[in-house]
């Protein structure tokens, strides 16, 4: 799988599946999700709402993952994701990793060829951004997937450029 590093609006991404950084309560929120819900339009709450009246009643875990509709967006599906809150007192990075890799065993079921991430958990969950990098990185690498690109899209340069800087570090050859 080759991984991208961009900087821009994940809405606009033009790839199968877009994942969303979702509260567990998968009604729309803030940050990511907030955009994703406004920008794919009342198809993708419609679903989400489906979902919790069904198997996810009590909403979706942290670090898991789910798919709906992709709404008005380019891309096919949404893979819904619940990144964990930052915590100086506790490791919680295996569940920051582990939205990365549900998102990509949701996008294999559903044969998904390419696939958007945002920077999960970086926003109002606090996670510092060299970490999340770092976490989501070696999610995507310890993984394997029939999706054949993984973009992370970052949100401004100043963070494309840590994160250039993190794959570097963590690949010898970064252009693999």
């Amino acid at each position: 799988m080759r991984i991208e590093l961009v900087t821009g609006d994940i809405t606009a991404e033009r790839v199968d599946a877009i994942v969303n950084a979702a509260n567990s309560s998968l009604l729309g929120g803030g940050g990511v999700d907030g955009a994703i819900h406004r920008r794919g339009g009342p198809a993708i709450l419609a679903e989400c709402r489906a979902l919790r009246a069904g198997h996810y009643g009590r909403g979706l875990a942290v670090g898991g993952a789910v798919a709906t509709t992709a709404g008005r967006l380019s891309a096919r599906w949404v893979i819904h994701t619940v990144g964990p809150v930052f915590s100086a007192d506790e490791d919680r990075s295996p569940l920051l990793r582990s939205c990365y890799t549900a998102s990509l065993a949701i996008a294999d079921e559903l044969g998904a060829r390419s696939i958007a991430f945002p920077l999960i958990s970086s926003g109002v969950y606090r996670w510092p951004k060299d970490d999340a990098v770092a976490q989501a990185l070696t999610a995507l690498r310890s993984v394997r997937s029939t999706v054949e690109v993984a973009r992370l899209v970052l949100f401004d340069e100043q963070t494309r450029a840590a994160a250039e800087r993190i794959l570097a570090a963590q690949v010898p050859d970064a252009g693999q």
